[in-house]
């Protein structure tokens, strides 16, 4: 006999926990899967230091959820977006521009928080929740569906049937490819480097984008870390290149992180272990389908750039909850996931094309291509019509 509940969600990452407890908090019976239990400390090998920057709009969704009184304490506020060329000769600053939140808001940009931390509390309020099921250590390895339920094969031998299924399971999305939803992929050759540092200069709550080639260097706020002033730090580079790097002692990789922030923080201080993943850019053909909902990295993925991917996500979350909502007792049929293809697709199409073309600027090479760059900043900067437009748009609000 096969456990019923009204939602199945592939996936414990940060976008399979956030579901889980926004659709308990709303009422709805869920069961959480996922193949690997959830790391939740820092220092534990495999845990994520990545870092999430969490959007004026997403915090929005988390407060009635019971999860932004969890991630607040730990939050560094985002005041000032800057972005900085450093595309001369020698890697140090010729363009600096501030986006500053007060320009759109009364609020920081976001708040950025280290994706472990994330992950143990929202474990922790997913046991405040008696209708949430979460099965860490269990996968999904099967899909049938027809106009009335789902039928999820899980990878311990057992069956759910649901009324939907959300898969949040990932770029290789094992519901996604049972449901016959293609994608297109785009490969830039280029690698990430995700680690956390100190500096003795302060960030002041800044978060600093540095673009010379081979795509951005970008220091996130953290709060202090030992006493000192710390940033989460991603740097994107050519395959090769990033490779190198991550395989350089301490001493030799601090130098080269130093010189590439152009300085602007002092000596940096490797305060993590290193890690690294491939960039690319990925967009399913569709949503959704029968009985099935794609968000997060099965639906699209995008360069570390804008603190768009986690945010996008989120935004998908939102449209699944308003519908689900609406509706409840037709939670999961075509016409609600009609609607949230047709909610979605647009503007997930264009951020992903946005930051393709951010992130190809980025990684140019040739000096007149980069002056090039230099100066549209600097064109878009000196128009206060348009730098508005550009904030309210990576804020995701109007």
């Amino acid at each position: 006999m096969a456990d019923s509940c009204d939602i199945l969600i592939s996936g414990g990452g940060v976008a399979g926990l956030t579901a889980a407890v926004v659709f308990g908090n709303g009422g709805f019976d869920v069961i959480c899967v996922d193949p690997a239990p959830p790391i939740t400390s820092r220092d534990t090998e495999g845990s994520d230091l990545r870092t999430t920057a969490i959007l004026q709009p997403a915090r929005n969704l988390l407060e009635p959820c019971g999860l932004w009184s969890r991630f607040a304490p730990f939050a560094a506020p985002l005041q000032v977006m800057r972005i900085v060329d450093a595309g001369g000769a020698r890697p140090q600053p010729r363009i600096i521009r501030d986006f500053n939140a007060a320009d759109v808001s009364d609020q920081p940009f976001g708040w950025n928080l280290p994706n472990w931390l994330l992950r143990r509390e929202l474990v922790a309020r997913l046991g405040d929740l008696p209708n949430v099921d979460f099965r860490p250590g269990t996968g999904t390895t099967s899909l049938f569906t027809r106009q009335s339920e789902a039928r999820v094969g899980l990878g311990d031998g057992s069956r759910i049937r649901a009324r939907l299924v959300i898969a949040a399971d990932g770029r290789d999305s094992p519901m996604r490819q049972a449901a016959g939803i293609e994608v297109h992929t785009t490969r830039y050759g280029q690698k990430a480097l995700a680690f956390a540092v100190t500096h003795p200069v302060p960030h002041e709550n800044v978060s600093t984008e540095i673009h010379r080639s081979g795509g951005p260097f970008t220091l996130v706020p953290l709060p202090d870390y030992e006493g000192q002033p710390s940033s989460a730090v991603v740097w994107m580079e050519h395959g090769p290149r990033a490779a190198t790097l991550y395989g350089m002692d301490q001493s030799d990789f601090e130098a080269a992180m130093t010189e590439r922030s152009c300085g602007l923080f002092g000596a940096l201080t490797l305060a993590s272990r290193r890690t690294i993943w491939p960039i690319i850019t990925q967009k399913a053909d569709r949503m959704s389908g029968e009985r099935i909902a794609l968000m997060a990295e099965a639906a699209h993925v995008v360069p570390p750039i804008g603190a768009q991917g986690l945010n996008m996500s989120l935004a998908d979350l939102r449209t699944l909850l308003d519908l689900a909502l609406a509706r409840p007792d037709e939670l999961g049929d075509a016409q609600m996931l009609d609607a949230y293809h047709d909610a979605r697709i647009r503007d997930v199409t264009l951020r992903a094309q946005g930051i393709d073309l951010l992130n190809r600027a980025s990684m140019m090479e040739a000096r007149p291509l980069r002056d090039a760059r230099a100066a549209g900043l600097n064109a878009l900067y000196s128009l206060p019509p348009v730098r508005r437009t550009l904030m309210q748009m990576g804020l995701g609000v109007r």
